[in-house]
């Protein structure tokens, strides 16, 4: 269990410097509301800013 929420934070670093490395604050804010949108359970919210990310990143 810890070594899961280890790994899960250590996810969250390198995917919270590379967006913000490529897209700057925009992708800092798109991260965010992915993991919003999966703590309050709302599937649409997540999916639709797991998308924006994924055109953003591919756009940079």
């Amino acid at each position: 269990m810890l070594m899961f929420q280890v790994l899960r934070g250590l996810v969250e670093l390198v995917l919270g410097q590379q967006a913000q490395a490529q897209l700057g604050i925009v992708g800092v804010l798109v991260l965010l509301l992915v993991g919003i949108g999966i703590r309050a359970r709302r599937g649409g919210l997540a999916v639709g800013a797991v998308v924006v990310f994924v055109v953003l990143m591919t756009q940079a």
